[in-house]
């Protein structure tokens, strides 16, 4: 029974998820934030990363314009590539080229487009690339500040 309750309510959440929005009810949206759930310690790599990248001014607007790239060197990629080490041999995700080892957070498909990675190797040494998901607002134009 209870496994049926949770396909019934699978199956809904699926069909809210995918319903387009014409067909949501009418009224303000929903404000209230979910509860967070505890960041696990790897989290800290890519929080880390991306305050120093963005310290640095070291991001840039992918070519989707839907995400930014948030790069980081030093000490800071050197901990993230290292602790990226045995995730990346497992899904095997490290590759070698051009003098460099890169190693990626996710099981490359096509390309490198898009997954986060850590490299080392060349005259950059040490550094890492966490992309991030942003809304709409990064494409207004007539945003200044």
């Amino acid at each position: 029974m209870i496994r049926f309750a949770a396909t019934v309510m699978l199956f809904a959440l699926a069909a809210c998820a995918s319903a387009p929005e014409s067909a949501a009810p009418g009224g303000p949206p929903d404000l209230a934030l979910t509860p967070g759930l505890l960041a696990p310690p790897q989290a800290r790599l890519y929080a880390n990363c991306i305050a120093q990248a963005a310290e640095t001014g070291s991001y840039v607007r992918e070519r989707d314009g839907g995400t930014l790239r948030f790069t980081c060197k030093g000490d800071i990629a050197k901990t993230f590539y290292d602790d990226l080490g045995e995730w990346s041999a497992k899904l095997g995700s490290e590759y070698s080229a051009d003098g460099q080892t890169l190693r990626f957070t996710q099981k490359l498909i096509k390309d490198a487009y898009g997954v986060d990675f850590c490299a080392t190797g060349g005259v950059e040494g040490y550094r890492c690339a966490v992309i991030l998901a942003v809304g709409q607002f990064i494409e207004d134009a007539d945003y200044h500040r």
